[in-house]
């Protein structure tokens, strides 16, 4: 069955009604809907001088840039299939990505060849804005390629908090359902607002939230191809002055450690976070000194956005929100159970976003939705996260959940950010917490005393840290999220 190249549906309406409108704002341009256009076909005919045919990989090995939605769209014009992938990436990891993805063309910054192994794909350079040269005019629109419904689209790799990545494939309605399913009816989002994500285009969040929803909606999106920290962000919404700021916890918190303790005066009137859960004294922190909710939502690149969230007006702290219409989900116990209301449970997932190629076992139903790995308790409609499963633990014979642990252990003033791990104490494997701290102190073992006093007197003993190290910060992957195995392997050195 035929569908809609997703490109198409993202530029048309633009390029037909609001040509002239900022699509968006990169250091220190503005690009108007009309050169996004333009600069997406000069890449798809380029594709198609190259011999390129429908279903062919091309990565796409560019930072938030102009030139990115340039390619990325330009490659969807072709049918060639964008696989993005961070241009950050370490040699190894970038090795791994570009042998499983068997593209056979790059398009990455020029001069940035030498950082990627040596191979045998072709390479198209470009600068931070698209092609250096494209003479003539592009690839017509009419001549686009016009996919089925099983035909791909793009592949992003997961962030790779439990080790290598993976490539996790989207056909094309899968980048313009988040659009429809969330962005508009969940989030509240118009054509009206500019749009800021902190987390970068090569993963499904930032992709869906710098490149389908300000498309989708018409509305302007800002770009930042270097690193972000808390003076890059908050430099940028003061120059910029976004209505909507995606973000993710990690960076939350950081810009609240580099405030005074006096009320701030924000431009947004949504904030968004995703990537792992957020904490409810990081919400409630947030709200007292900016008057903002933080809206918490849960999604995975298996299934290209949010299946769960909040909405604005009716935020909870602690829940990742309600189920996305359109989504279906059930808690189940360790025997595919489903368990009731208030109790924990391994969140299932199915919806008209989930990946084509993975998260079934080759004898489930055609139906069988997609194990997440994360365990929740649903109470009143609202999910609320309580860690991975195999990030569970047992300690006496009882099983731990990292989160409850770290949400304790953040309450204490001198705790700025942690992470639990099972650690080993002779035979037995107890919880090991690793603490980033608000400031120094003089009297490391007086404040290991503290700390777990602070936790007997809200956790019960078997989960209540065992060992407790102070480190200046965690091991965390480009998304934010704590990467565990990392932890658990200094844990056993």
């Amino acid at each position: 069955m035929r569908t809609t190249n997703a490109a198409l549906e993202l530029l048309e309406h633009n390029l037909r009604n609001r040509p002239d409108k900022t699509a968006y704002l990169c250091s220190g341009r503005a690009h108007a809907y009309r050169e996004l256009g333009e600069g997406a076909r000069c890449v798809a005919r380029r594709l198609r001088e190259r011999g390129l045919t429908p279903g062919e990989r091309v990565v796409v090995a560019l930072p938030d840039c102009f030139a990115f939605p340039v390619a990325f769209l330009g490659c969807l014009l072709s049918g060639a299939v964008a696989v993005v992938v961070n241009p950050e990436l370490d040699s190894e990891t970038q090795a791994q990505v570009a042998n499983d993805a068997g593209a056979r063309l790059r398009i990455s910054l020029e001069g940035s060849a030498a950082n990627w192994p040596a191979g045998p794909m072709e390479e198209i350079d470009c600068d931070e804005v698209g092609l250096r040269e494209c003479a003539g005019s592009g690839l017509p629109f009419c001549d686009a390629f016009q996919p089925t419904d099983s035909d791909l689209a793009y592949v992003l790799y997961t962030s790779g908090s439990t080790g290598a990545p993976k490539g996790v494939p989207h056909r094309h309605r899968s980048l313009v359902l988040p659009c429809d399913l969330v962005g508009k009816p969940v989030l509240g989002l118009t054509g009206e607002d500019v749009i800021f994500s902190t987390s970068t285009c090569s993963f499904a969040y930032g992709l869906i939230n710098s490149l389908a929803l300000p498309l989708r909606l018409g509305a302007t999106a800002i770009l930042h191809p270097g690193k972000v920290d808390p003076a890059v962000v908050l430099g940028l919404v003061r120059r910029h002055r976004p209505s909507v700021l995606f973000s993710v916890p990690t960076l939350f918190a950081q810009i609240l450690r580099s405030w005074p303790e006096v009320r701030q005066r924000l431009p947004m009137r949504l904030c968004c976070s995703a990537g792992e859960a957020l904490p409810a004294a990081l919400f409630e922190e947030w709200r007292r000194l900016t008057g903002l909710e933080i809206l918490d939502g849960i999604g995975s690149t298996e299934m290209a956005y949010h299946f769960i969230s909040n909405v604005p007006g009716q935020a909870v702290a602690g829940s990742a929100g309600r189920l996305v219409p359109g989504y279906r989900a059930r808690l189940v116990d360790e025997d595919g159970r489903d368990v009731a209301p208030g109790h924990e449970g391994q969140l299932l997932i199915d919806g008209p976003t989930r990946t084509p190629a993975c998260g079934r076992p080759p004898d489930a139903a055609a139906d069988a939705p997609l194990a997440t790995g994360d365990l929740f308790v649903e109470q009143d409609g609202f999910y609320y996260h309580r860690g991975r499963s195999n990030d569970m633990f047992k300690s006496a014979g009882c099983w731990v959940s990292p989160t409850d642990v770290e949400e304790v252990l953040r309450a204490h003033p001198v705790v700025a950010d942690c992470a639990v791990v099972a650690t080993r104490v002779g035979a037995f494997s107890v919880p090991g917490a690793f603490v980033v701290l608000r400031r120094a102190v003089t009297d490391v073992r007086e404040l290991v005393g503290e700390l777990r006093r602070h936790c007997r007197e809200r956790l019960p003993e078997h989960m209540c840290p065992a060992r407790i190290r102070f480190v200046a910060d965690l091991p965390r992957t480009p998304t934010g999220k704590v990467q565990r195995f990392k932890l658990r392997e200094q844990s056993a050195a």
